[in-house]
């Protein structure tokens, strides 16, 4: 992992602060607990750490993944890529509600399994849902989508409603380049970190992995083939 994640002084930097980031927060939210003049403001900001450190040990577990990919410890199987997105929901609702966001979910798939790891999926929406959640609101959530694509795959994207993405980031995700974290200036909040796990995470599952660019937002997403166990889900 060294080689890459932490080949360039720039991809230090991004891989460093945003593992600092969530430390600071935590910090400052312990401190605030002082401040607070009912049990029930405490017991918020104490939710408020542990959903903080839970999202900072997820980063870091997601970390030391890609470092044991080349061991090929992760088996490919037939995944619901539905069940893997109710998870993810169910572990960030709270996070989102802090952050006085939404996140909805629509399923249009018929395919209902396709071949990939249900861990490395998980981590990838996990990832996309974060990104999303710094660019949506009450009035605009962001969505996640799951839909059948021709060509025997399904596709899994998050939309948000943030800044575009910089052109030469674009190209990068877009021609499967992306070997480090990188520092997405125009869109602050987001994770270079978080898109550079996504996409080890789905060159290992064989997966595509992109972005489409809107006029009032971003959808990235990973397509995965369709798996040929039959579902009686």
């Amino acid at each position: 992992m060294e080689s890459e994640v932490f080949g360039t002084g720039s991809s230090a930097v991004v891989v460093a602060h945003e593992l600092k980031a969530p430390l600071a927060l935590m910090r400052q939210l312990a401190l605030s607990i002082e401040l607070e003049n009912d049990l029930a403001g405490a017991q918020k900001v104490s939710e408020q750490i542990v959903a903080t450190s839970e999202r900072a040990l997820r980063q870091v577990n997601d970390l030391t993944k890609v470092a044991r990919l080349e061991d090929a410890m992760f088996e490919m199987e037939p995944v619901n890529p539905r069940v893997v997105c109710d998870e993810v929901l169910a572990e960030l609702w709270k996070y989102f509600r802090f952050n006085r966001r939404e996140l909805s979910i629509e399923y249009k798939n018929k395919r209902k399994l396709v071949v990939g790891n249900r861990q490395l999926l998980f981590s990838v929406v996990y990832n996309f849902c974060l990104n999303a959640m710094n660019y949506g609101g009450e009035e605009l959530p962001s969505r996640v989508i799951v839909r059948d694509l021709q060509g025997n795959k399904v596709r899994v994207e998050v939309r948000d409603y943030g800044p575009a993405v910089p052109t030469k980031i674009w190209r990068q995700i877009k021609d499967g380049v992306v070997k480090q974290p990188v520092d997405i200036a125009m869109r602050p909040g987001s994770s270079g970190l978080g898109l550079y796990i996504a996409a080890k995470f789905a060159n290992y599952m064989q997966s595509d992995f992109g972005l489409i660019r809107h006029r009032d937002g971003t959808s990235f997403y990973i397509d995965l083939p369709v798996s040929g166990q039959l579902s009686f889900l």
